[in-house]
């Protein structure tokens, strides 16, 4: 069964709204492991906008499912990965200004800074995904850096689904499938929701695990986050 990562950043974000510690960040990454997901993620961004880096710090000795920090490997963020040992690092390529995760990895012009970046945590045992889009080149080029996965990017993937399904999932069979040829995990993730979830897990060969955020988070506003996780990990059992 494919493991359910959630992306806590929208709970830090309401917090940060106000002010304040509520909602508990701590306590909800604590919750989301007791209510069933296999994992937490993290992205701390320069600006600290969501997540801050002494989150990280704080969950992560509270956390005894997988661990997940997200993000571009900036001087400070490889340094925070380090210092926390998370389970596993996504890296994407996040300029420092923008809103959410893009676009993927140029695994090709990019190819030996990611090698570089990869080494190191994988002399510090934590393993390393690389988020991506679904060229089979940029997908080949990613396992020449050494990364144990790619992090496939869905946005396109839940863009076309509700007016064809099919033509939505064909570069994505196509792009795991390269993926396990070259010896790569697949993890996916962003826009992912209850209405698409299913069928892309249903049809996606070797995947993982799900990194879902806003729309988990949001779907709690309406089911409560334990119900909301429940319905997540019900649309994963295919």
């Amino acid at each position: 069964m494919t493991r359910l990562s959630v992306n806590i950043n929208k709970i830090a974000t309401l917090r940060n709204a106000r002010g304040g510690n509520i909602p508990d960040v701590k306590k909800a990454a604590v919750d989301c492991e007791r209510f069933g997901a296999q994992g937490i993620t993290v992205h701390p961004r320069p600006d600290e906008r969501h997540i801050r880096y002494q989150d990280v710090r704080e969950i992560r000795p509270l956390i005894t499912t997988e661990f997940n920090m997200e993000g571009y490997p900036s001087e400070s963020f490889v340094k925070l990965a380090l210092e926390v040992r998370p389970d596993q690092v996504t890296l994407v390529p996040d300029p420092p200004g923008v809103l959410t995760s893009n676009a993927g990895w140029d695994t090709v012009r990019n190819q030996d800074f990611l090698m570089k970046t990869v080494a190191l945590f994988r002399q510090n045992n934590i393993r390393t995904s690389l988020f991506i889009e679904t060229d089979g080149q940029m997908i080949i080029h990613a396992a020449k850096t050494g990364a144990d996965r790619v992090e496939l990017y869905t946005e396109e993937y839940a863009r076309v689904f509700a007016d064809n399904p099919d033509a939505a999932i064909a570069p994505y069979i196509m792009a795991a499938k390269t993926a396990g040829e070259h010896g790569l995990g697949i993890n996916a993730g962003h826009d992912l929701n209850l209405d698409n979830l299913h069928f892309f897990a249903q049809n996606i060969p070797g995947l993982l695990e799900v990194s879902i955020g806003h729309a988990l988070i949001a779907d709690a506003l309406y089911f409560g986050l334990e119900n909301a996780i429940q319905l997540y990990l019900r649309e994963l059992a295919v």
